[in-house]
């Protein structure tokens, strides 16, 4: 079977720089760009630069940066859709280790407009020990730093040559975050006034937001991929059919895309710290909130929790009746994502273990769920039944006997006495419960002094202990509240 080559030649402008090479923005901003570049004429090409040297995966180069997007999801009808792109708009693929000349040597092609990163968390750091003389340095910081600065020096520090900057690092204000990382190694090289007055006036440090669940490469599936397609593409990535770019910046970057009439989900918002609210308190609350529920109901992935309807109906409550009323935003629009949200979640193509999801359940709980549960008892008095019970499910869950648990040392040991105490009789329900509330660590606050949310866990534990979740999860759709047996 034929592999994939380029027939026609290279003929797109380099306008994309682009720091990482992974799964997530080939599915997203490349899939993205590729379709700007048809619907929109935007006519930009993208180079790929690794941002570490430790992958040995064969470049993309090794077949002309083509490779297919195979997008598969539910619409907007609910209808199951599936179909492939052959994405053509990257031109390069760059490993540092030994294309360090090339990269800084793009610092001087005018057409490049756009900066765009993914590198993990963890990318946009600092460090001491990288130098300006480093070929590469480590951090990305410093890499994207000295391409900066060769194109300052190449272009004399003229306005027109500043860029764009799009980090999609999955960390809050990534555009500052940027920012100051590379001005700390502007400083620390003493790369001049100059150079540090052109970052702030001549680019454009964006922060964003992105939303698309990219599983990567279906290794099981691709000799059925390979047959339909005719060819071999061992860079082949699947992708849901949902996706969300949020851009925090001004209203030209969105002129400079090309996105009036592009039909994608992309948008330039003045803040977008109301709409990570958004997605945190639906997408990733409903995730942590359903996990533990759902496994203690006898499932095993997302998609048969979707399908079964008492775990489906209790979601539903969660979303609509206690997270919705605590968001900043319009009830419509918040409404319209958490459809959205339960579509994307019973993708037929996705198969997303709960078990996965349920590391480090307590930091995600804690982050994810709690605020809004506390938001919901500060604006109606009383302590959320749904969040409640997914807490009370979640204490359940620790007791370790349905998957392998995967969480802090301190935490699994704590559980781990706390449940043999209590089936020994030495420690009860609701001490356990509220021993746990107490604990700043994890909450941040001594939530066992709110008594009435120790007595609603406690009560949700009980019959979660006694009668199972099936019945707990009746008598929450039931009565709205759980209530002791």
């Amino acid at each position: 079977m034929n592999s994939l080559q380029r027939t026609t030649p290279f003929n797109l402008p380099i306008r994309v720089l682009q720091f990482g090479q992974g799964n997530f923005l080939r599915g997203f901003f490349d899939w993205q760009i590729d379709l700007l570049n048809e619907r929109c004429g935007l006519n930009a090409g993208v180079v790929i630069v690794r941002p570490t040297s430790r992958s040995t995966a064969p470049l993309l180069d090794s077949q002309d940066g083509l490779y297919t997007t195979v997008v598969r999801g539910l619409d907007e009808q609910g209808q199951a859709v599936q179909n492939h792109r052959l994405i053509t708009c990257v031109q390069r693929e760059l490993d540092l280790s030994h294309h360090m000349a090339d990269f800084l040597l793009l610092a001087q092609n005018p057409d490049i407009q756009f900066v765009v990163s993914n590198t993990t968390e963890a990318g946009i750091a600092t460090n001491t020990q990288d130098q300006f003389s480093d070929a590469p340095p480590s951090a990305f910081p410093a890499k994207l730093t000295r391409w900066l600065y060769a194109r300052f020096e190449h272009f004399a520090g003229s306005a027109a040559s500043g860029v764009v900057l799009l980090p999609m690092e999955l960390i809050d204000h990534n555009g500052d975050a940027l920012k100051a990382a590379v001005l700390f190694f502007a400083k620390r090289w003493d790369l001049g006034s100059g150079f540090e007055n052109w970052l702030q006036t001549a680019c454009v440090f964006c922060s964003t937001l992105v939303d698309r669940i990219v599983p990567g490469f279906p290794a099981d599936e691709m000799p059925t991929l390979e047959t339909e397609l005719g060819y071999r593409d061992p860079f082949l990535v699947t992708t849901e059919y949902y996706h969300l770019l949020l851009i925090q910046g001004p209203a030209k970057v969105a002129e400079w895309l090309k996105l009036p009439g592009s039909g994608l989900n992309i948008h330039l918002v003045d803040d977008i710290a109301p709409y990570k609210l958004r997605k945190v308190g639906i997408l990733n609350a409903g995730h942590t909130a359903i996990v533990p529920l759902a496994l203690l109901a006898g499932l095993s992935t997302v998609g048969q929790a979707m399908k079964d309807e008492p775990v489906a109906a209790f979601l539903k409550g969660l979303l609509f009746d206690e997270v919705i009323p605590t968001l900043p935003l319009p009830a419509e629009e918040l409404n319209e994502f958490a459809n959205e949200v339960l579509r994307r979640f019973g993708n037929p193509f996705i198969q997303h273990r709960l078990a996965s999801i349920a590391l480090n359940s307590w930091s995600k709980f804690a982050v994810r769920v709690m605020p809004q549960m506390r938001q919901f008892h500060q604006l109606q008095g009383h302590w959320p039944p749904h969040m409640v019970l997914a807490l009370a499910a979640t204490m359940h869950l620790y007791k370790g006997e349905l998957i392998a648990l995967s969480d802090e040392a301190a935490h699994l040991e704590w559980w781990k006495t706390a449940w043999e105490r209590f089936d020994s009789g030495e420690l009860s329900a609701r001490d356990m419960v509220s021993t746990w509330m107490a604990k700043k660590n994890v909450w941040g606050d001594v939530l066992s002094l709110h008594e009435d949310l120790i007595e609603a866990i406690t009560q949700d534990l009980v019959m979660l202990q006694n009668q199972g979740a099936r019945e707990a999860l009746k008598a929450t759709h039931s009565s709205g509240a759980v209530v002791a047996a």
